[in-house]
């Protein structure tokens, strides 16, 4: 039987498929960290992934609601060359000596983006770099109180601008989509402060930009040591993962065996079953411990950002491989815990829930919405919490008692009725005892002889 050329071609194919994987394909996929958003993930909120005043990056340049923004990038630009007293030419060359590692940052980047060896000319991509790079560095100055050339009524660098525009400004630099990778900044940086690299002061300076606007709670950024990040996204990601400090908390020393198959009971019945709920020690995401009858979690406040912040955490949890599962598992476990607005409410109560969206009902529905469609890791650090909380929840009298409280004791209406009824049993108990004492069939013993 005689193979025709097509299939000889495909047969080729194949085999050249089933050599190892060339270094060079290995590494591109190790440089990306920039991703578009699948069309079935984005379905679920399409929103919560689009950026709506300004675009980072070549994913959503030019989309009409965001052009009314790039008037103010060049003229950011302008400002940025003004401050740091150098021409472009020199910015303009540092970036070209990386442009093809931020080229490959970008997942499915669309051809017309592609740098393509020029070394002649900035060409689009590197010209889209250093516009955003710059526009991106004086918000981060001048949200920080670095930067205070502006005039007083400027649009975007001013009180007005902080009031009406950075908070959606700093949503969308969290969108997975709107990312620039973090090299740009840095190189920027180095240039202006003559070759110093400034990692360091980049990274913290992101860190405090956030912090303004923080909603894992308030504390102070220690950023010593903390070394090249990808983008944004990543570095406000590390944020939530940092102070980790557990000597005032007793170790969970056994590592317990479960699966994403555990479910957890909610706040409420994990409360009539005698667990207390405390806030952590930190608001490090990677906090949270159960010991003791104690379950500790890290206080969140929640927005009307929270939402689009939190799925794109998870975004990149998803599609970044070896980013980790901090997020998703701590999302994970709330969605469990908290199954309606009394969950909330008993949360908020004991600090570890605040929110300004209108209602504890919605932020349930927040929680439950933020849950769909996500895949939990068995390695995950929250299985040292499960598995003594699901061991917790199997002991029989410890059920028993949180049925007892559950049934007689969650509302007035309960408690009186208990009362009632054991009222109602105390006077029979009285009235047979006096009627027996009563009745004597004895006459003599009746007549005193």
């Amino acid at each position: 039987m005689s193979v025709d050329s097509h299939e000889t071609d495909w047969i080729v194919q194949v085999n050249e498929s089933l050599k190892p994987l060339p270094s060079r394909e290995q590494q591109l996929w190790e440089k990306r960290s920039i991703y578009r958003i699948p069309t079935h993930v984005a379905n679920l909120n399409p929103k919560a992934y689009l950026p709506q005043v300004v675009s980072f990056g070549p994913y959503h340049h030019g989309d009409d609601h965001l052009l009314p923004m790039e008037e103010h990038k060049r003229r950011a630009l302008s400002r940025f060359l003004e401050r740091t007293g150098k021409p472009l030419e020199p910015f303009l060359k540092s970036l070209r000596e990386v442009a093809r590692d931020l080229e490959e940052s970008y997942d499915a980047l669309d051809p017309k983006w592609k740098v393509g060896g020029s070394q002649g000319s900035a060409g689009p991509f590197l010209d889209l770099m250093i516009i955003d790079g710059c526009f991106l560095l004086e918000i981060l100055m001048f949200a920080t109180g670095r930067e205070k050339g502006y005039a007083h009524n400027d649009p975007i660098f001013s009180n007005y601008g902080m009031v009406y525009i950075m908070q959606h400004i700093r949503r969308d630099m969290l969108m997975l989509e709107n990312q620039l990778p973090m090299l740009v900044l840095y190189r920027l940086y180095a240039v202006e402060c003559d070759g110093k690299q400034g990692i360091e002061f980049i990274n913290g300076l992101v860190f405090e930009f956030f912090l303004i606007f923080e909603f894992f709670g308030s504390y102070n950024f220690f950023v010593h040591g903390l070394d090249e990040r990808l983008h944004v996204l990543e570095v406000y990601r590390k944020s939530l993962q940092l102070h980790e400090d557990r000597s005032k908390e007793p170790q969970l020393e056994e590592m317990w065996q479960w699966s994403s198959k555990v479910i957890i009971p909610s706040a409420t019945e994990l409360k009539y079953a005698g667990i207390r709920f405390e806030t952590s020690y930190t608001n490090n995401l990677r906090d949270i411990s159960f010991a003791s009858g104690t379950l500790r979690l890290p206080m969140i406040v929640v927005d009307a950002t929270s939402e689009s912040v939190l799925l794109n955490l998870i975004a990149f949890e998803r599609f970044h491989i070896g980013a980790g599962y901090e997020v998703t598992s701590y999302i994970s476990l709330m969605a469990q815990i908290i199954t309606d607005k009394r969950d909330v409410e008993l949360l908020r109560t004991q600090g570890i829930i605040q929110h300004a969206i209108g209602s504890d009902e919605a932020v349930a529905e927040l929680f439950h919405s933020l849950s769909k469609d996500v895949a939990l890791d068995p390695g995950s650090s929250l299985k040292a919490v499960k598995g003594p909380l699901d061991e917790y929840c199997k002991k029989r009298w410890i059920m028993w008692k949180a049925n007892i409280v559950r049934t007689y004791f969650s509302n007035p209406w309960s408690i009186l009725s208990l009362i009632a009824a054991v009222f109602a049993l105390a006077l029979t108990i009285i009235q047979t005892v006096y009627s027996a004492l009563s009745y004597n069939p004895n006459p003599h013993f009746a007549s005193g002889k």
